[in-house]
């Protein structure tokens, strides 16, 4: 394979440059587009990012050796030089069968795996999110509503090349533990903090969701653990009944409460609450 320009041209170099070479015109570049230069110049932090990522494929023999003999193609995310040679000669296999009237079935490229970490919120709405590969390229994922923590999004044809055509990504998803939520299945699960006031007398309480607040309500003479459901308020997923929200009711003491006040509360019991779970 001839030698590959574009990451020689990024730098300013031939194809037969030196190490040195390399090196100066990488210094010279990243100094000129070095964002601390041109604060606020995205035009120039594009720049220092293409002459770095060239300078991480050209200071390094192994990895200029690759793009040399493979060009783009070596710096994909899990290529194997050895796969990309087999294909090689797949290619050539094919053109000669193609000219003397034979067909022959082509492999296509690899898969690819990789793995995106999200937020709750996103994996539960939906959104877009960039992964990031280990030579510094990012790819925008968009992320479809209601997948969940182990679920996988396949992009077709973003895998290793091959002579039957590229493979796909396999993007496994891994799902943040959310502050507020607790997801299982497609239903999620809330504690909801609830005042002796309201549990004795009734009352409307706020309940967050994914897409803003709820108002329950809060039955009088409340047991702390009473769960409310608010339904279709859990995970939607395409083509699915949307799950539920739980609101895991909670009784909150005010702190520092008077002996006074503690007094008046047994006061209030009229009989033993654990008469009925003796021996």
């Amino acid at each position: 394979m001839s030698k590959e320009r574009k990451r020689y041209d990024v730098l300013g170099v031939s194809p037969d440059a030196t190490e040195a070479d390399i090196k100066k015109a990488y210094r010279k570049l990243a100094r000129k587009y070095h964002p601390d230069v041109n604060p606020g110049d995205k035009a120039s932090e594009a720049k220092f990012k293409e002459v770095s990522a060239a300078n991480d494929i050209l200071s390094d023999p192994e990895k200029r050796k690759l793009y040399d003999e493979f060009g783009d193609d070596a710096t994909r995310l899990g290529f194997d030089p050895n796969e990309a040679r087999a294909h090689q000669q797949w290619q050539q296999r094919a053109a000669w069968a193609n000219q003397f009237g034979r067909r022959e079935r082509l492999r296509p490229g690899r898969d690819i795996h990789a793995e995106l970490h999200t937020d709750l919120r996103t994996a539960a709405l939906g959104g877009e999110r960039e992964l990031r590969f280990d030579d510094g390229r990012t790819l925008t994922v968009r992320v479809p509503p209601g997948v969940d923590d182990g679920g996988t999004i396949r992009l077709r044809g973003q895998g290793e090349p091959g002579a039957g055509g590229s493979g796909d990504l396999l993007i496994t998803l891994r799902v943040a533990d959310d502050p507020v939520f607790r997801r299982e299945g497609m239903d999620l699960h809330v504690d909801v903090p609830v005042t002796v006031g309201e549990a004795l007398r009734g009352a409307k309480v706020p309940v967050p969701t994914l897409d803003g607040q709820v108002s329950v309500t809060v039955p009088a003479g409340m047991l702390t653990g009473r769960t409310l459901r608010v339904r279709g308020k859990g995970i939607a997923r395409r083509g699915q009944e949307p799950g539920d929200l739980f609101a895991h009711l909670a009784l909150h003491l005010p702190p520092g409460l008077d002996a006074s006040v503690i007094d008046a509360i047994e006061a209030a019991y009229p009989d033993d609450v654990r008469k009925g779970v003796r021996s």
